[in-house]
C-alpha cells in the first residue's frame, strides 16, 4: 500500500508541533518566528491538499494554522495577507475583507493588502444591485488609486483603475490610466482595447479605428481584429469589417461567432456569394445552428433564389419553430415572389398569437416593438397590393400600442395614403397625429410637410419653424425645412437650411443625409457636377448606401452620362434592396439608355408590379414599348403616367417631364392612327 507522502508529512509535522508547543511556549510580546514559520508551512500544506482534493476539512486546518502562525508573530504582514488571500480563495469574501482591512489599519502602505481588497471589490461588482454597486465601485477605486501610488510601474493596476473610472463615466481619468498602462507594457494589447472601448462609448468610432489600427497588422491578435471589425460594422464600412473578421479567423482558427460576424458583414456589403459560402460552412459544421440557417436563407433570397430560400427556411423551422425572425424572413421571401397572400398569411399567423405577458396591458415594450415590426411589414404588403384601406387599418393597430409606437403608426398611415396619392387623407392623419402629440417635434414637422404638400406652404413652414428652440434638436428641424424648401423649389432657402444643419453636425455619419439632400438640391437645379460630388461624399462615408447609389445612377442614366457606371451602381443598389420599385425602375431605365431593351423591359415590369402608382415608371415602360414598336402599349403606359402625375403632390413633379410625356403621347397617337389607317386601305 502506497502512503500519501503529503499526509505523512502532515502527521510528522503535527507531532513536531505538539513537541514545539510543549517545549517552547510563545510570548505575546516577543514574536516566535520559528513557531510562526512552522505553522505557516503547515498552512501551505493543508491549503495545497484542500485545493487538490477539494476537502473542506483541510481548508479549515489551513485557516487554523494561519491563525496559529499569526499568534506566534502577530505583526507579520505576510501572514495577515496570506490568511486574507486564503479566505478569498475559499470564497469567504467577508472574512477576507475583514482580515485585509485589519492589516491596512496596521500598515496603510501594505500593497498586497490593498491589492486583495481591490480585487475583492472589483470582482464583487457583478453581484451587486445598482445602489450597492456604486458604493463598491468607489471602494475598489480607492484601493487601486492607492495601488498605483504604491506600485506605479505595474500596468495591470492602471488598467483596472481606468476601467473603474470608466464605470464612473470619468473618461478623462480613464484614458490617462489606459495610456499609462500602454507606456509600461507597449507590447500588451489590453490597454489599446480598453482605450478603444472608451472611445466607442463616447461615440468616436473613427478614433477607435485609429487606435486599433496603430498596432501593425502582423502583431494584432484575434481580439483586436474582432473589435476592429465590430467598429467598422458600426461605421457601416462592411468591406473593411469583413476583412478584419477574416484576419481574426486566420489568427484564432474556427470561431463560429467570428464566422457569423464575417458572414453578416459580407451580406451587408453585398458580397452575396462569399456570404453564402460562410453560412453554408457554418451549417455544415453544425446542423443545429438555426441562426446561420436563417442567414443562409436571407442570402439566397437576396440572390434571387427564392424557392431555395424557402426550402432553407423550412429546415430552420425544424430547429426554431417559434422563431419570429424566421417567419419575418419567410414573409419577405413570399413578398419577393409576389405571393402576397402567403406573405399576409404568415404575418397574420404571428400577429394572432396571444402576447407572452397575457393581456395586452401586460405586454412589455420589447414585445410591443416586435409586434409593431410585423404590423409594419403587413402594412407594406397591403400597400404593394394597393389595398390602402387594409394598410391603414393595420397601422391603426400600431397606433393602439401607444407611446412612440403610435407615432410610427400614424406615419405608416400617412405613407399609405401618399402611396395612393390621397394627399388630403394623408394630411388629415397628420393633423390627428399633431393633435395627439402636440409636443412631439417629429410629428409636428410631419404635419407641417403635409400642409406644404397640400398647398398650404406658408402655414406648414411656420409650424415647422415653431419647433426651433436654440438647442441641438434644431439640426433635425433645419433638415426638415430644407426638404420642404426643395419640394417648393425655393433653392436658396433650402441651401441656407442645409448650411445651418451642417454647422451643427460633427460626425460623418450624421452628415450623410445632409450631403444627400445637397445632391438632390443640385440635381433639381440641373447642377449635375455638383450633385455628383455630393453623392460621392455619401458613398465615401457609407459605400453601401443604396439610396445614394440609386440617385447617382439614375441621374447618370437620365442625362446619358457614364452609362456603364450607372448600371454598376444600380445593380448593386438592387442587390442591396431587390424589392425596391424605385431601384428596379432606375436599373431598367439605365438599360434602356444603353439600348438593352429586353433587360430594360424586365426590370421596368418588375418595378410596375412593385410600385403601380409611380408615374415615372409607367413613363419609362412606355418608352420601351414605343422603342420596340408596341405603340398601343406605349400609349396606355403614358396615359397611366399622366393620370398618376395628376394625383401626385406638385413637389414631386417636374413640369418638364409632364410636358415631354404629353408631346410623346400626341406624337405616338398620330403614328398609331397612321398605322391603323394604312392597314384599313385596300
Amino acid at each position: 500500500m502506497r502512503i500519501d507522502v503529503r499526509i505523512a508529512s502532515v502527521a510528522f509535522l503535527l507531532s513536531g508541533a505538539a513537541l514545539t508547543a510543549q517545549t517552547k511556549p510563545a510570548s505575546p510580546s516577543t514574536p516566535d518566528r520559528s513557531a510562526s514559520y512552522y505553522h505557516y508551512g503547515l498552512a501551505h500544506i493543508y491549503e495545497d491538499l484542500a485545493t487538490s482534493q477539494g476537502r473542506s476539512d483541510y481548508a479549515t486546518q489551513a485557516i487554523e494554522e494561519y491563525k496559529l502562525a499569526l499568534a506566534a508573530d502577530p505583526n507579520s504582514a505576510k501572514l495577515q495577507d496570506g490568511l486574507a488571500e486564503l479566505y478569498f480563495k475559499l470564497g469567504r469574501s467577508r472574512e477576507a475583507v475583514q482580515v485585509a482591512q485589519e492589516q491596512v489599519k496596521k500598515d496603510p502602505e501594505d500593497a498586497d493588502a490593498h491589492a486583495l481588497l481591490g480585487q475583492i471589490y472589483f470582482r464583487s461588482l457583478g453581484e451587486m444591485q445598482n445602489g450597492t454597486q456604486s458604493d463598491m465601485v468607489k471602494l475598489a477605486t480607492q484601493e487601486y488609486e492607492t495601488l498605483v501610488r504604491l506600485k506605479p510601474n505595474e500596468a495591470e493596476n492602471h488598467l483596472l483603475l481606468g476601467r473603474l473610472y470608466e464605470l464612473q463615466h470619468d473618461s478623462v481619468k480613464a484614458e490617462m490610466q489606459f495610456k499609462r498602462a500602454r507606456q509600461l507594457e507597449p507590447d500588451s494589447q489590453d490597454s489599446l482595447l480598453d482605450m478603444a472601448r472608451l472611445y466607442s462609448e463616447q461615440g468616436d468610432l473613427n478614433r477607435v479605428v485609429t487606435t486599433l489600427s496603430a498596432i501593425p497588422e502582423t502583431d494584432r491578435g484575434a481580439r483586436v481584429e474582432y473589435a476592429l471589425g465590430a467598429t467598422y460594422d458600426q461605421l457601416k464600412d462592411y468591406k473593411h469589417a469583413a476583412e478584419a473578421y477574416q484576419r481574426a479567423i486566420d489568427n484564432d482558427g474556427d470561431n463560429p461567432e467570428t464566422r457569423r460576424a464575417l458572414g453578416n458583414a459580407l451580406l451587408s456589403d453585398g458580397q452575396l456569394d462569399k456570404a453564402e459560402q460562410v453560412f453554408s460552412d457554418l451549417v455544415k459544421a453544425d446542423a443545429q445552428d438555426a441562426q446561420s440557417t436563417i442567414r443562409l436563407a436571407e442570402v439566397q433570397r437576396r440572390q434571387g433564389h427564392y424557392q431555395q430560400a424557402l426550402d432553407t427556411l423550412k429546415q430552420a423551422e425544424k430547429l426554431m419553430p417559434d422563431s419570429d425572425e424566421l417567419v419575418y424572413n419567410e414573409a419577405l421571401t413570399y413578398d419577393a415572389l409576389g405571393m402576397y397572400s402567403d406573405a399576409e398569411r404568415v404575418l397574420n399567423a404571428v400577429l394572432a398569437k396571444a402576447p407572452k405577458g397575457g393581456a395586452e396591458t401586460n405586454v412589455s415594450d420589447a414585445e410591443k416593438n416586435n409586434r409593431a415590426i410585423f404590423l409594419d411589414r403587413l402594412g407594406i404588403v397591403y400597400r404593394e397590393e394597393n389595398k390602402t384601406d387594409q394598410a391603414v387599418q393595420t397601422y391603426a393597430k400600431i397606433i393602439a400600442l401607444g407611446g412612440e409606437f403610435a407615432t410610427r403608426g400614424y406615419q405608416g398611415q400617412i405613407d399609405a395614403y401618399r402611396d395612393a396619392h390621397m394627399i388630403d387623407k394623408a394630411t388629415e392623419v397628420a393633423a390627428a397625429a399633431a393633435k395627439a402629440f402636440p409636443k412631439d417635434r417629429n410629428v409636428q414637422q410631419a404635419y407641417g410637410a403635409q400642409l406644404a404638400d397640400s398647398g398650404k406652404a406658408e402655414e406648414g413652414i411656420a409650424l415647422v419653424k415653431a419647433q426651433l428652440n436654440g438647442k441641438t434638436e434644431d439640426r433635425d428641424t433645419y433638415v426638415s425645412l430644407a426638404q420642404m424648401y426643395i419640394r417648393l423649389r425655393r433653392w436658396q432657402d433650402a441651401a441656407s437650411m442645409l448650411d445651418k444643419a451642417e454647422a451643427m453636425t460633427s460626425k460623418d455619419q450624421d452628415k450623410l443625409f445632409i450631403y444627400f439632400l445637397r445632391g438632390n438640391l443640385a440635381d433639381r437645379q440641373k447642377h449635375y457636377d455638383d450633385a455628383e460630388k455630393q453623392f460621392r461624399k455619401v458613398l465615401k462615408i457609407d459605400p453601401n448606401n443604396a439610396s445614394a447609389m440609386n440617385y447617382l445612377g439614375y441621374m447618370f442614366a437620365d442625362h446619358d452620362m457614364k452609362l456603364q457606371e450607372a448600371v454598376s451602381l444600380l445593380k448593386k443598389a438592387v442587390e442591396l434592396d431587390p424589392q425596391n420599385g424605385s431601384f428596379l425602375d432606375s436599373l431598367g431605365w439605365a438599360y434602356f439608355k444603353l439600348g438593352q431593351y429586353k433587360e430594360a423591359e424586365e426590370y421596368l415590369q418588375k418595378a410596375v408590379n412593385r410600385s403601380p402608382d409611380e408615374a415615372a415608371i409607367h413613363d419609362h415602360l412606355g418608352e420601351v414599348y414605343e422603342k420596340t414598336g408596341r405603340l398601343k402599349q406605349a400609349v396606355a403606359q403614358w396615359e397611366r403616367s399622366l393620370a398618376e402625375y395628376a394625383r401626385t403632390p406638385q413637389g414631386d413633379v417636374e413640369p418638364d417631364d409632364v410636358a415631354r410625356i404629353h408631346h410623346r403621347l400626341d406624337a405616338t397617337r398620330v403614328r398609331l392612327a397612321k398605322v391603323r389607317g394604312g392597314r384599313s386601305t385596300p
